[in-house]
């Protein structure tokens, strides 16, 4: 319906977004990118928190070699939790991490912000590519 405002869980918050793509204000994630966390099969939800810690998370473990950015989203389209973390690893969503298969709109990036010490970050990775190889199902 023309002129519905877009819903979900946080409405009001601010939400980012944490990747390696280099984008501008204005610019428009969308799903159909491929996963950074499982098998590069193109994702039909766009990914996203309401929690900068999550975002964070999010770009360290982007794949690529561009520069780590965390962007402040504002999605186009109705919203959900993240069942991938919600109903698997913490439920009642303290994560703030949610999904959409409308498009998030750039209207921001958070320019500082404070990476995990390199051994904390080499353990997510270890641990990832540990239930990688057990053959778990990372990503939605």
């Amino acid at each position: 319906m023309a002129g519905t405002v877009p819903t979900g869980p946080d409405a009001g918050a601010t939400f980012y977004h944490g990747t390696r793509a280099d984008l501008a204000v204005g610019d428009l994630l969308a799903a159909g990118r491929a996963s950074n966390y499982a098998d590069r099969t193109p994702l039909s939800w766009i990914y996203f928190s309401a929690a900068l810690e999550s975002a964070v998370w999010g770009c360290e473990l982007a794949a690529g070699e561009g520069r780590e950015r965390i962007y402040i989203v504002e999605p186009t389209g109705d919203w959900f939790d993240d069942p991938n973390l919600t109903d698997k690893k913490f439920p009642g969503n303290p994560t703030r991490s949610y999904r959409s298969r409308a498009p998030l709109r750039i209207v921001g990036e958070v320019e500082s912000w404070t990476p995990h010490a390199p051994d904390v970050l080499a353990a997510m990775k270890a641990n990832l590519e540990r239930l990688k190889a057990e053959g778990a199902e990372i990503i939605d």
